[in-house]
C-alpha cells in the first residue's frame, strides 16, 4: 500500500457523503485516513491527514468483524467508548468525558456526542484504501507519516505525550463525576 493514497488522496469524503445509502465506503478490509479542514487543537495543522485506522483489527485470538464501512460510519456518528478517534477529538475540543450507563463506559454524553458529530460533519473528511490484512500496513503507515492523533505504535510523535496526558486527565475527571443516566 502506498502511504500517499492516504496522505494525498484523490478524493476525501464528508460525513454526508459517507453516510448515504448505498454507501460509497466499501464493506471490505482496509486502512482509512482522517483529514481536517480545521485543526481540532491549537498547534496542529489543518488541511492534512492527522489520524489513520484499520478495519478489521487483528486481536490475540481472532480478527474483529469490522470493515471500512462499519468503522467510518461509527467514527462519524458513534460515541467515544467505541471510537478512539472520537475520544481523542472530544478531548482536544474540550468536551466533558463522562461515565454512562453502568458507569464503566465513558462517552461525552448525548449532547457532547451530538456536538462532536456536528463538528466532524463540518470539518472531518475521510479516505480509505482497501487491502487484505490491514494490520500489516498500519505499522508502516504510522512509522512513515506524521500522525499526531494516533497513540498506538506512535510514541515517536512529538504530540504523543500531550495527547496521552490530555486523555488521561479527561478519564480521571470522568471517574469523579456522577454517572449520566
Amino acid at each position: 500500500m502506498d502511504v500517499a493514497d492516504l496522505a494525498r488522496p484523490d478524493r476525501l469524503w464528508s460525513a454526508r457523503e459517507a453516510l448515504v445509502r448505498p454507501s460509497p465506503v466499501p464493506a471490505e478490509a482496509g486502512v482509512y485516513g482522517w483529514h481536517f479542514d480545521e485543526a481540532p487543537y491549537p498547534g496542529l495543522a489543518a488541511g492534512r491527514l492527522l489520524y489513520v485506522g484499520i478495519a478489521p483489527r487483528r486481536m490475540a485470538t481472532r480478527v474483529s468483524t469490522q470493515n471500512l464501512r462499519k468503522r467510518v460510519r461509527y467514527h462519524f456518528r458513534g460515541n467515544a467508548e467505541g471510537s478512539t478517534l472520537r475520544l481523542t477529538l472530544g478531548c482536544l475540543l474540550g468536551l466533558e468525558l463522562r461515565r454512562v450507563g453502568s458507569g464503566r463506559r465513558m462517552t461525552f454524553g448525548k449532547a457532547g456526542e451530538a456536538e462532536l458529530s456536528r463538528w466532524m460533519a463540518e470539518h472531518a473528511r475521510v479516505c480509505w484504501v482497501a487491502c487484505q490484512e490491514p494490520w500489516k500496513a498500519e505499522s508502516d503507515v504510522i512509522s512513515r507519516l506524521d500522525l499526531p492523533l494516533n497513540l498506538d505504535q506512535n510514541r515517536h510523535n512529538g504530540f504523543h505525550p500531550h495527547l496521552t496526558e490530555l486523555r488521561a486527565q479527561a478519564r480521571q475527571r470522568a471517574r469523579v463525576l456522577s454517572v449520566l443516566t
